[in-house]
């Protein structure tokens, strides 16, 4: 991989721990309330999103591990806070151990088809594993303005 996985896991933990402190700081009522809007999502939902995102991605995409990934539902999820930090710490730990399967080279060229997405064609692993870290801190950005929203809303 040309991305050293030291700093990919670096970058993946910061996002997991910023996506935990929200969730933190909701509590378990607010982290499952929507903030007022059309198609909005709630903080728990987001989470099992981005969860289910690395996953995906790296392992699924990335590694050619099966998927049995319910990406519909990741949008009705309901959780706890403990819950949800259960989830994150099971993503985290498997980014982590993905991370350096990727780093051995053992990723896998059968879902070229989904690298084909890619920001400008890029197959690479790297540009597979950037994917993933634009999303986790794109939807971090969603749950800080769902807190935002919740919260001035009081």
């Amino acid at each position: 991989m040309e991305l050293e996985v030291t700093t990919a896991d670096l970058y993946m933990g910061l996002a997991f721990d910023r996506i935990r402190d929200v969730a933190d700081r909701l509590g378990d009522v607010q982290v499952n309330k929507r903030p007022p809007g059309p198609e909005t999502n709630t903080v728990a939902q987001l989470i099992t999103h981005c969860c289910g995102v690395s996953e995906f991605w790296l392992g699924h995409v990335g590694l050619g591990r099966p998927t049995v990934r319910d990406r519909d539902s990741e949008f009705t999820a309901i959780a706890t806070v403990a819950a949800l930090h259960g989830l994150i710490d099971a993503a985290r730990h498997q980014v982590s151990v993905d991370l350096r399967a990727f780093d051995a080279g053992r990723t896998t060229t059968d879902h070229l088809i989904w690298r084909e997405t890619l920001e400008g064609g890029d197959t690479s692993d790297a540009a597979l594993v950037i994917h993933v870290l634009e999303e986790l801190f794109q939807h971090l950005g969603h749950m800080e303005l769902t807190v935002d929203a919740l919260l001035s809303t009081r």
